[in-house]
């Protein structure tokens, strides 16, 4: 007779760990050329936090196209938007930030970045209803039409608030620096580690272990399908939009607070380094957008310590290597 129970056992696809260990073999190769572990540690921080507002700013572009098909190079506007609402609820609130207490500075962060995301979630309904409904599917038209989007949208924010470049502060209890011997490690730059990671933690587990995840990713593979059993696919997409919106609001604000400072112009500039993640990781890979963001940062970090010449170029140097290796990106998920 047939062993029923060891043949209905089906083989378990192996796990792909290369791309994990990428950020962890970099840190560990950069050990012997930065010499000064204190020094090493200060960039490796530094090199996480950065990567986790990266990620936080190109995880809405990878969830939107991986999920939708969409090709949104209007992403930046979002940034920039949510950047430009924070300062509406942080710089008039500003003997908040100046207080000496973390609980004071939190009080203004959390409606600054709430309102932040509420904003660009409104703005993405807005674009998805106007801008990508018509050109579903039509990859170029997409192009076309979300960077005509993202020019007004900068043109918007120069007549609202003018060419100059904006002040932000960081709040108070977030400035300086934690000392441990000879390490610095910078107090915000925790902050945006804890956020990106449980940003990260949020999608992966709402992906694949609630309803509407598995919903989107059903209607992803079959839309007719989902459709015939009741669910308006088309109402799942505008929320994943919405989302990618507001997360890419959210990463503004923090990126503003990082820069400490806000200008029109700041989501043309991200729009071409979130794209540079995104294809690094995989188009439509949250997992690869999370560790390509880290390896972004870290060649970043590292090359500007060890050649600064090679830091402008660093990112694409960096995306050339890795397609060399894997011309779909680290974790591809669509042959798209």
């Amino acid at each position: 007779m047939i062993d029923l129970a060891a043949s209905d056992v089906l083989p378990k696809p192996k796990r792909d760990l290369a791309p994990l260990l990428l950020p962890l073999v970099l840190a560990l190769l950069m050990i012997p050329l930065i010499g000064s572990t204190s020094s090493w540690v200060t960039l490796t921080v530094a090199s996480l936090a950065m990567g986790m507002m990266i990620f936080i700013m190109a995880s809405g572009l990878t969830l939107v196209f991986g999920l939708m098909d969409v090709l949104n190079f209007g992403h930046g506007a979002f940034i920039a938007v949510g950047a430009y609402i924070g300062t509406l609820v942080l710089l008039p609130l500003a003997s908040w930030t100046q207080a000496d207490s973390l609980s004071a500075n939190l009080a203004v962060l959390v409606p600054a970045a709430v309102l932040s995301m509420a904003v660009s979630a409104a703005l993405g309904v807005v674009v998805e209803r106007v801008l990508i409904l018509p050109v579903y599917g039509q990859h170029l038209k997409q192009i076309l039409m979300t960077t005509g989007g993202l020019i007004v949208a900068e043109q918007v924010l120069y007549a609202l608030w003018g060419p100059q470049i904006v002040p932000l502060p960081l709040p108070t209890a977030l400035r300086g620096s934690f000392i441990l011997g000879d390490i610095v490690i910078a107090k915000y730059r925790i902050l945006a580690m804890l956020v990106g990671i449980a940003v990260f933690a949020g999608i992966v587990l709402v992906l694949n272990r609630t309803k509407i995840g598995l919903l989107i990713r059903a209607g992803v593979e079959n839309r007719e399908m989902v459709e015939a059993l009741g669910y308006r696919i088309r109402r799942l997409f505008l929320g994943v939009f919405m989302t990618g919106s507001a997360l890419a609001g959210l990463g503004g604000v923090m990126w503003a607070l990082y820069r400490e400072q806000v200008h029109a112009s700041m989501g043309d500039e991200l729009t071409v380094l979130v794209f540079i993640v995104v294809i690094i990781g995989g188009l439509g890979s949250i997992t690869g957008c999370f560790i390509g963001a880290i390896l972004v940062a870290m060649v970043a970090n590292y090359g500007g310590f060890l050649v600064p010449k090679l830091a402008l170029v660093s990112n694409i140097l960096l995306m050339v290597a890795i397609l060399m290796w894997r011309p779909r990106g680290l974790y591809a998920v669509t042959s798209r």
